[in-house]
């Protein structure tokens, strides 16, 4: 992916993670949850 260009900063999006705060229903359970949440908050390594 490229960078992108705005006025004032420069950006590179990798991931774009959509959470609906209005009904809270238990999607990802288990092992899968506690996966994604683990890599959702890991460091990304250069």
């Amino acid at each position: 992916m490229d960078y992108r260009y705005g006025r004032h900063t420069v950006y590179k999006i990798e991931y774009h993670f959509v959470w609906a705060t209005k009904h809270r229903y238990q999607i990802l359970e288990g092992e899968i949850g506690l996966r994604v949440r683990d890599l959702f908050f890991q460091e990304k390594k250069a």
